[in-house]
């Protein structure tokens, strides 16, 4: 384990890099810039070793591309809140429309992009713990709200990533890790040949604009979303299919059924490389997405990322939740502690 400078932000805090090895020569980066997963290196079949996550080399290139959100903590709140507003407690609260008229990924002013800071390594544990207080209508939500992230890595080339939180006011709490992941490599190019399985049998439905659920749960089954068996991300994803042609692919919240429980949500692999991930959440949802609008730019090493290039598995409550009675809300009462584990487990196979 040790830390390295990576640049400075806007208001020319430093920004360190937290590299945690294991046994095996697997590596993860981790920035205290957005507590960000940077890189997720690990030995492939033929004894190569992989990059799997898109990132950048430097701090600034992370606020400068910003809205892609590559592998940074995301709060407090994931994903997309209608009419940015919520009301808690009889309250509204006014949060930032920087997605058409909606709130998502919490605003500008979110944890992604944010300084954090180191509150432990340990050696013994192979993990670092960073933490970040989110003052009161910071960004727009109510209660100061402390927050903490651990990232430990295992031998068996688990990456542990545990979110803990508490505020003290009745507030939203809802992290989560935006990393794209390549299972052939961050400079491979697209995605679609690497085969995806989601334990999940059914998705909420999307309105045709602002990528907004509309509150209705539908099955699976006999759409092209229907990934629970191994498909190929790219073999259904330009059909002509309406919640693919709204999103310009996937990009949809997926249904668990794990009652809370960490349990699997989804294993993708890439048949070239022998790199199976396994994912696993607590989480009642996981929001797929496949980079659909990534414009051509530069990423780590001077790689070209582009369109389709990574897939996400975003563990999360539903979207837009405070506005759909049907779904479990993320609110974290005042003084109560919210926790959360998600786990990206790489396995290398012939």
């Amino acid at each position: 384990m040790y830390k390295e400078n990576f640049g400075k932000d806007q208001e020319g805090s430093q920004a360190e890099l937290i590299t945690l090895t294991n046994a095996k020569g697997t590596e993860v980066k981790i920035s205290t810039l957005g507590a960000t997963v940077v890189s997720f290196i690990c030995r492939d079949k033929s004894g190569i070793m992989r990059d799997v996550v898109l990132g950048y080399d430097d701090a600034d290139s992370y606020l400068v591309n910003r809205t892609y959100h590559f592998g940074a903590t995301v709060g407090r709140n994931a994903n997309r809140i209608s009419n940015a507003e919520i009301t808690i407690d009889g309250v509204r609260y006014q949060l930032e429309a920087n997605s058409g008229s909606n709130n998502l990924h919490s605003g500008s002013n979110g944890v992604s992009h944010r300084m954090w800071k180191i509150l432990e390594l340990s050696e013994a544990d192979n993990s670092v713990t960073l933490g970040f207080f989110s003052a009161d209508l910071e960004q727009g939500f109510p209660g100061n709200m402390d927050i903490k992230v651990t990232y430990k890595l295992m031998e068996d080339n688990s990456l542990c990533i545990a979110y803990d939180a508490v505020s003290d006011k009745d507030t939203v709490a809802n992290f989560t890790n935006h990393s794209y992941f390549n299972l052939a490599g961050h400079d491979s190019g697209p995605v679609g040949s690497q085969k995806m399985k989601l334990y999940a049998r059914e998705f909420t439905r999307m309105a045709p604009t602002e990528s907004i659920p509309t509150g209705e749960i539908s099955p699976v089954a006999s759409t092209p979303l229907d990934f629970t068996k191994f498909k190929e991300i790219g073999r259904e994803i330009d059909e002509d299919y309406d919640q693919l042609v709204y999103m310009k692919g996937y990009d949809h919240n997926f249904v668990l059924d794990n009652g809370g429980k960490l349990s699997l949500m989804a294993e993708a692999v890439c048949e070239e490389t022998g790199i199976h991930l396994y994912a696993y959440t607590d989480c009642p949802g996981v929001h797929f997405y496949t980079g659909n609008y990534i414009d051509e730019h530069t990423g780590k090493n001077g790689v070209s990322y582009g369109e389709r290039h990574g897939f996400c598995l975003e563990s999360q409550y539903f979207p837009d939740a405070f506005h759909n009675p049907g779904f479990l809300k993320p609110l974290l009462k005042a003084g109560e502690a919210y926790h959360s584990e998600t786990v990206y487990k790489l396995e290398v196979k012939a």
